[in-house]
């Protein structure tokens, strides 16, 4: 959220949000937000949402081949959030250029806490939908990001979740024309063997 802040201030002209579900449709990958909320999240951002499914198999396919039909739509740049994991720089980097597109990166090399602090200075509002149970336990999940989650954190979990420690989904700020209605039913613990062994905790939202 605060890398597409920055480049609606830096002027761009955001054409649309691309967002990757599994093979059901139903939840997206890695945050497992149904498709309401993404469909009312880009509705109160004013900004048109593009939804594909894939398997882990085929993600890299079928992300390619979006943005290669953004491409031929007249799209020049795909912006993302990463921060400082080159691995994922080089992957964006390598689909992009195949696609004839360019990967713009607007937090690349910031300090986490500080990039942490100024979302929360912004004004928006997150909630915390998935922990890594290698890192964090189930009561992190289901909370709101703010002061009083991050200095919960046990030493060595980024702020930021750069490392896949937690992932949010952001309802509220001063981009968005109203909050996005959800509240949390429960919390899931999973266990997925694909596309390596893992162990999550997952906020259902509805």
């Amino acid at each position: 959220m605060l890398a597409l802040h920055r480049a609606l201030d830096d002027d761009y002209r955001v054409e649309a949000l691309l967002a990757m579900f599994d093979e059901t449709g139903e939840r997206s990958r890695s945050h497992a937000i149904p498709p309401a909320l993404m469909r009312a999240q880009a509705a109160a951002l004013g900004i048109p949402l593009v939804m594909r499914s894939a398997s882990w198999q085929d993600y890299e396919a079928v992300f390619s081949e979006q943005l290669r039909t953004f491409a031929a739509a007249g799209v020049t740049h795909a912006l993302f959030g990463d921060i400082d994991l080159q691995a994922h720089r080089d992957w964006e980097e390598g689909v992009c250029a195949a696609a004839g597109l360019t990967a713009v990166l607007p937090l690349w090399h910031e300090d986490r806490l500080s990039l942490a602090q100024d979302i929360l200075a912004l004004g928006y509002r997150a909630r915390v939908v998935c922990v890594d149970g290698r890192w964090l336990d189930a009561s992190f999940c289901g909370r709101e990001y703010d002061a009083g989650f991050i200095a919960s954190l046990p030493a060595g979990v980024d702020t930021c979740g750069e490392n896949g420690e937690f992932h949010t989904f952001v309802f509220d700020g001063p981009r968005f024309a109203r909050p996005v209605p959800h509240r949390v039913l429960q919390v899931h613990e999973l266990r997925p063997t694909s596309p390596a062994p893992g162990h999550f905790y997952v906020a259902e939202l509805a």
